[in-house]
């Protein structure tokens, strides 16, 4: 009870740091959105969409402007402490490695989440879609824990490599393939208004996805740190 105490302690402290830096800062999240808010105002320009294909073709719009803005913050989750050195303190803290990527999974999706709550409203009113329903909002939060936990692990990796701005999405889109392609099936269904009995296939992929990459993630990190 007592090691778990202070393993969540670790959790909080490290995610407390993190996130007030990114506070001061406002550098991740300020790249996100407008690197998102770019691509949102490119597709709805350039594709001019007819509103019968809209639900479905919108989804794909949506997750690709997360998917591109999300590895943008996820480059810099590591990459700023490898360079400051924060990364090498934290190493020889007496800290178990886990806390630390647990801690860093949380700072990412929050920062991840804050840049989606700026977003959604913004590519409702430009697609003319009500995208604040709670099946919606699920497949939000189960899409970008996915992408938080496999991409955290992924920039630690590429946090050692001089090339860490191009290996970082070499390594994580193909791994993030079926998130990806689970989320946008999911949302585009719900966009449909399609019943949840048709939709269940894609929720229980990105279930299962979370949860094993977060399994796999939590017994390899500590190696991937030591690298």
């Amino acid at each position: 009870m007592k090691a778990a105490r202070a393993w969540a302690g670790s959790v909080l402290a490290i995610l407390q740091k993190d996130l007030l830096v990114e506070w001061r800062s406002r550098e991740m999240v300020s790249a996100m959105l407008v690197f998102a808010l770019l691509v949102i105002f490119l597709f709805n320009y350039a594709l001019n969409l007819e509103s019968q294909l809209q639900p479905d073709i919108s989804a794909g719009v949506l997750w690709v402007a997360f998917l591109f803005a999300g590895t943008l913050g996820l480059n810099r989750s590591l990459a700023g402490e490898k360079d400051r050195g924060c990364l090498d303190g934290l190493l020889l803290a007496p800290v178990d490695h886990t806390a630390v990527y647990i801690a860093k999974v949380l700072s990412n999706l929050v920062v991840m989440l804050v840049t989606a709550a700026i977003l959604l409203p913004v590519f409702s009113l430009f697609y003319n879609i009500n995208l604040f329903r709670p099946a919606f909002l699920l497949v939000v939060l189960l899409g970008m824990s996915g992408y938080a936990v496999v991409g955290t692990l992924l920039a630690g990796l590429s946090a050692q490599a001089r090339t860490r701005d191009i290996l970082l999405p070499v390594l994580l889109f193909p791994v993030v393939l079926p998130l990806i392609l689970a989320a946008v099936k999911a949302s585009s269904g719900l966009l449909q208004d399609l019943p949840f009995s048709d939709l269940s296939t894609w929720f229980n992929l990105l279930v299962a996805y979370d949860l094993i990459f977060l399994a796999v993630a939590l017994v390899v990190f500590e190696h991937v740190l030591e690298e």
